[in-house]
């Protein structure tokens, strides 16, 4: 085995926030890596974002499962080519898993779970399925994991936050969004995201309205409701809802890159488990997050990224359902983001 690795693969072909919860994973070896050309595997989607990491040299774009066996060989054939030293799977699946395999990559690293494991020649045994930990933390562990075993010390970790953007660049887009939208200068931006993606139990649109008309603040504030694809008519219900307060709505039309960039504006940023709120967790802006108690989908489990005394989290009552969000207190939900954060 080399001294240093000179190129690695690491895999997390997810959905948005799962990948977005691997930035300090990527951070954490390119810290201890700087010279290693640092590839990450992912979907087509969340690309843009993989762009966005100052920590990812390169993007591989996983063909997906609708491709076949087809796919399985022609990614196999193309991670062949780059002669990886190395893999780190931080999601596995049995088909990632044979496509690694059959690309030959001599040291192939995943959690120590699931049929997909017999592909692997270094596991991890991490028990994700208990929930125990927050997923960043387990995606980490896999990369301490792998430079343990390539006998590089470690030392600290890198902190939020994990996405960044040139302080001059933020301040023209925020000066213009203000301008444009007749925001006096002194005010906060509170943004409030209702859609989910399908990936969690989230509150109704009645609910974000009921939360957005409690809160209060000692300086000025304007509502930002946001909308990726397909959730504009979530985005436009709120609106109507919350009309005295004059909402300014935004359409998530210009991709990830334009969409974060807006997020970094966000003086709080409120919306259920889903990848918004993990954007806006790794750029270190505050957020209060919604969630249910199912154990694979609890709030430490889906921690957001940024500094502890800037994120919240909210979920319904131990006396309630674990998925039943008609139950979580909303007034006092919004008593505890205004005294915080507004």
């Amino acid at each position: 085995m080399k001294t240093v690795p000179e190129k690695i693969l690491v895999v997390r072909n997810d959905k948005l926030g799962d990948f977005m919860l691997s930035y300090p994973c990527f951070d954490l070896l390119k810290q201890y890596l700087p010279d290693t050309e640092i590839h990450a595997l992912v979907q087509a989607y969340t690309k843009p974002m993989a762009g966005l990491c100052k920590s990812i040299d390169r993007v591989q774009i996983d063909p997906g499962k609708a491709a076949g066996f087809k796919g399985i060989l022609s990614l196999a054939r193309a991670l062949r080519q780059e002669k990886y030293d190395a893999v780190i799977t931080l999601y596995s699946t049995t088909r990632i898993g044979l496509a690694l395999l059959l690309a030959g990559i001599p040291y192939r690293l995943a959690p120590a779970t699931k049929l997909a494991q017999l592909f692997y020649n270094k596991r991890l045994k991490q028990r994700r399925s208990r929930s125990l930990r927050p997923e960043y933390l387990y995606n980490r562990d896999l990369a301490e994991k792998f430079l343990q075993d390539w006998q590089i010390p470690l030392t600290d970790y890198p902190s939020p936050p994990y996405l960044e953007f040139g302080q001059e660049e933020i301040q023209t887009l925020r000066d213009d969004f203000f301008r444009q939208h007749h925001v006096p200068p002194a005010s906060k931006l509170v943004f409030i995201h209702p859609g989910s993606g399908g990936s969690a139990n989230n509150l109704s649109v009645a609910q974000f309205a009921r939360l957005a008309q409690h809160l209060t603040g000692s300086t000025p504030w304007r509502l930002v409701i946001t909308a990726g694809p397909g959730e504009e008519q979530q985005a436009r219900q709120l609106a109507r809802l919350t009309e005295a307060l004059h909402p300014i709505v935004y359409i998530s039309q210009q991709g990830l890159p334009a969409f974060s960039r807006l997020l970094a504006l966000a003086d709080v940023f409120i919306s259920g488990s889903t990848g918004p709120l993990h954007i806006a967790g790794a750029l270190d802006r505050p957020t209060a997050g919604f969630y249910t108690r199912r154990r694979s989908a609890t709030s430490l489990r889906w921690q957001t990224l940024n500094s502890e005394a800037r994120r919240l989290a909210f979920s319904p009552p131990e006396e309630a359902e674990t998925e039943d969000m008609s139950q979580v207190d909303i007034p006092s939900a919004a008593e505890v983001i205004s005294r915080k954060f507004l």
